[in-house]
């Protein structure tokens, strides 16, 4: 069984593998996610100027407060459409989606749904 430090030391080795072919411009900025056990962080970054332009995570007062009674993967997905609701409010309507070292599975992948059904195109 591998220990929290080698789970760790895997995900950080993926994150900088994506992240040499994965970066975010003016035209078309990166929307990366980080997930902890209990809550889920969404920003979207141009790295040119590395400035975040939108966040959303489940500790957002406004998303908290329509998270009450589901669970993490509709939590993700109600995320995803916060993030893309603001991001659409600031004329961003094109992401490269950047899962920071974790599968594509569960929450990473709701939030990128949440995303594209709140109206992100990547």
């Amino acid at each position: 069984m591998l220990s929290k430090n080698e789970r760790k030391d895997g995900r950080l080795r993926r994150k900088r593998r994506i992240r040499k072919k994965v970066t975010g411009t003016q035209a078309r900025p990166r929307l990366t996610v980080f997930r902890s056990n209990r809550h889920i962080y969404c920003q979207v970054v141009d790295d040119v100027t590395g400035s975040t332009l939108v966040s959303a995570s489940t500790k957002d007062a406004e998303v908290a407060s329509a998270l009450d009674g589901k669970d993490k993967s509709e939590q993700a997905k109600e995320v995803g459409k916060a993030l893309a609701s603001r991001a659409l409010g600031k004329g961003i309507d094109s992401v490269v989606f950047d899962r920071n070292g974790y599968i594509y599975h569960g929450r990473v992948a709701a939030v990128a749904e949440g995303a594209r059904e709140g109206g992100l195109q990547f």
